[in-house]
């Protein structure tokens, strides 16, 4: 699964890379510890362009009533996805690419503490994650919304958990977006062994509060400690 990310890359930067048309009110980079409900950098294919904005990360279904109205959707699994309500209008269209520099998992130790690990791609380049989308409105108001597609986790990450948020390659952009005809569904697979890799870090990613680049930075737990 994916429950937390950094992103850094620069806003002309990521409309470079994506060739994409950016808006005006995307949310602040650097930020090392984005969170569902914050607002996420998404790429969309409309119009015969691809623009780069902003989405609330946590996908509203349409019948919601109010955001909190039922579970929080920030992932959507890979093999349910074209039959759930809440996500198989999206799947067939409206797909997205949602930009990290790196995601954050937890183990747990045998008494039950959470030990945090950032996991980044080997190659240092932006990780874009496989998402669906929905505009969500109530009462005259409309966001849009987002979530990210997960996989069971190929054997490199299932070190970490079962499950993995789906990467997709710089080549697989334009048939997740649309653009290049149908067959998304043929991406839908864990990501290649050697394309990421991940290390300790401390434990103050544990509050959702916290910010700033020591997040991710290598930790070395003190003799005897987890």
């Amino acid at each position: 699964m994916c429950g937390r990310y950094a992103v850094t890359l620069p806003h002309d930067a990521m409309a470079q890379l994506f060739e994409a048309h950016p808006a005006n009110d995307m949310p602040d980079v650097p930020n090392f510890n984005v969170c569902p409900t914050n607002r996420a950098h998404v790429v969309v294919a409309a119009r015969g362009a691809r623009h780069l904005g902003a989405m609330r990360w946590g996908f509203l279904p349409h019948w919601y009533k109010s955001p909190t109205d039922g579970p929080l959707l920030i992932n959507a699994r890979s093999e349910t996805i074209a039959d759930k309500p809440a996500f198989r209008e999206a799947a067939r269209a409206r797909r997205c690419l949602i930009v990290a520099t790196g995601f954050y998992e937890w183990t747990k130790t045998p008494d039950g503490a959470r030990l945090p690990w950032y996991i980044r791609r080997s190659d240092e380049a932006p990780v874009v994650f496989a998402g669906v989308w929905q505009r969500w409105g109530a009462g005259g108001e409309t966001m849009p919304t987002c979530a990210i597609v997960t996989t069971p986790a190929n054997r490199h990450m299932s070190q970490l958990h079962h499950r993995m948020p789906l990467i997709l390659e710089p080549q697989d952009w334009p048939l997740w977006l649309g653009e290049a005809g149908k067959g998304a569904a043929r991406l839908m697979v864990p990501g290649a062994e050697a394309t990421l890799v991940f290390h300790r870090v401390g434990p103050a990613v544990n509050s959702n509060r916290a910010s700033g680049p020591e997040l991710i930075a290598p930790f070395e737990p003190v003799d005897g400690a987890p």
